[in-house]
C-alpha cells in the first residue's frame, strides 16, 4: 500500500503567502492563454514585506498588464496592505523554444500520479480532509458567520489507520476576537461540518502560538511552487521537484503531472488497481517520455495495461485536456487535485 497507516499532511489558505504567490502566478498565465492560447509563460512571484516582484519569461502575442492582475489578485483573497509590485520579464530562451516548437517536452523531469479508492475525490482520506477545511475557511458564507477571521492561514491532519488523530488548524484574526471565541468559531462552523461526530475523539488543536492577527506578506515571505505537496499529494505519494504554477502545458513539469493523475485515476475507477502510480520521465526537446511505468498498490508493475490507450507526448497531453484554455487560477488553491471541475479529473 502507498498510503501508510500513520501520516501527517496539511493544506493552506488562499491568503497564505506563498499561495498568493501561486494564485497571482496562474492569474498572468490564464490571462495570457485567454488571449493567446499558444502564449509561452513561465512566471514566478515572491512576496516580502510590501514588496511583489514578478519574474520569469514569457512568449506571446497577447497584452496583458500583469501588474493590474497580480493587484487585482492581492485585494481580491483580502489584502488592504500597500504593495509595491516590480517585474523582470523577458522573452522564453530561444534554445529552449526551439524543443518546443518540435512538440518536445518544455523539460527534463519526472511527474507522478496517484489514485485510491479510499475516498470519492480517488486522493488519501488526510489530504481531503485538510482540502476541505482550507476550502470552507475560504468561503465568503464562513467569512460572514466569523467577521474576525482575516486571509491567512492553514491546517494539518494526523490519521492513524484511517481514523483523524489530530487536527490543527491556525488563522488568521483581528485583534478584537478572543481565543475561546476563536476556538468554538472554528469548531461550530468549519470543524462540525466537515468531521461531525469524529470531533469528538480527534485531538483538536486551534491557533497553538497564540496571536495570528499579522499575516501574508507582511507576516512572512511567499514564492510561487514553494507548496508542491499541498498542491499534490501531501508527501505521501512522491513529487518530481517541478511546481505546477505560473507554467504553460508545454512545460511538462504540470502537464505530465495532470496527465498522469488522470490515468492513475481511470485505472482506479475502472477496477484495474485499489491504488495507481504512474510514474513518467522526459528528456528536454524529446517528445516522448523516456520512461513510463504504472504501479498498483502491491508495487506490482502493471504498466501493460495502458500501452496504446494513453499518449504522453506532450502536444497530446495538451489537447486531450484541453490545457491550453484559461483553467488555471481556479486550481491554484487548496490542491489541484481536489478541484472535481478541472479537466484531469474528469474521467
Amino acid at each position: 500500500m502507498y498510503i501508510p497507516k500513520k501520516y501527517t499532511v496539511e493544506n493552506v489558505r488562499r491568503g497564505h503567502p506563498d499561495k498568493v504567490c501561486d494564485q497571482i502566478s496562474d492569474a498572468i498565465l490564464d490571462a495570457h492563454l485567454a488571449q493567446d492560447p499558444f502564449a509561452r509563460v513561465a512566471i514566478e512571484a515572491f512576496g516580502a514585506h510590501g514588496l511583489l516582484t514578478l519574474g520569469g519569461e514569457i512568449t506571446s502575442t497577447a497584452y496583458v498588464d500583469v501588474e493590474s492582475i497580480a493587484r487585482d489578485v492581492y485585494r481580491s483573497i483580502g489584502f488592504t496592505s500597500d504593495i509595491e509590485i516590480r517585474t523582470q520579464i523577458v522573452k522564453q530562451s530561444p534554445e529552449i523554444a526551439e524543443g518546443v516548437n518540435h512538440d518536445g517536452a518544455g523539460d527534463q523531469g519526472i511527474m507522478y500520479g496517484f489514485a485510491t479508492n479510499e475516498t470519492p475525490e480517488m486522493l488519501p482520506r488526510g489530504v481531503v480532509y485538510a482540502a476541505r477545511i482550507v476550502e470552507l475557511l475560504d468561503k465568503p458564507e464562513t467569512s460572514a458567520r466569523l467577521p474576525w477571521l482575516l486571509p491567512d492561514g492553514k491546517t494539518q491532519i494526523t490519521m492513524v489507520d484511517d481514523v483523524v488523530d489530530t487536527i490543527v488548524v491556525s488563522v488568521q484574526h483581528t485583534e478584537q476576537v478572543t481565543h475561546t471565541e476563536i476556538e468554538n468559531g472554528i469548531r461550530e462552523v468549519v470543524l462540525k461540518p466537515i468531521f461531525g461526530d469524529t470531533l469528538q475523539t480527534a485531538r483538536v488543536i486551534i491557533n497553538p502560538s497564540g496571536m495570528f492577527t499579522i499575516g501574508g506578506f507582511d507576516a512572512d515571505t511567499g514564492l510561487t511552487g514553494r507548496k508542491i505537496m499541498v498542491d499534490t499529494y501531501g508527501g505521501i505519494i512522491p513529487h518530481g521537484g517541478g511546481c505546477f504554477s505560473g507554467k504553460d502545458a508545454t512545460k511538462v513539469d504540470r502537464s505530465a503531472a495532470y496527465m498522469a493523475r488522470f490515468v492513475a485515476k481511470a485505472l482506479v475507477r475502472e477496477g484495474v488497481a485499489k491504488e495507481a502510480l504512474v510514474s513518467v520521465a522526459y528528456a528536454i526537446g524529446v517528445a516522448e517520455p523516456v520512461m513510463l511505468t504504472v504501479t498498483n498498490e502491491n508495487g506490482e508493475d502493471i504498466s501493460s495495461v495502458i500501452q496504446g490507450r494513453f499518449d504522453f507526448a506532450p502536444k497530446a497531453i495538451i489537447e486531450k485536456l484541453g490545457l491550453r484554455n484559461a483553467v488555471y487560477k481556479n486550481v491554484a488553491a487548496h490542491g489541484h487535485f481536489i478541484h472535481s471541475g478541472a479537466p484531469w479529473e474528469k474521467i
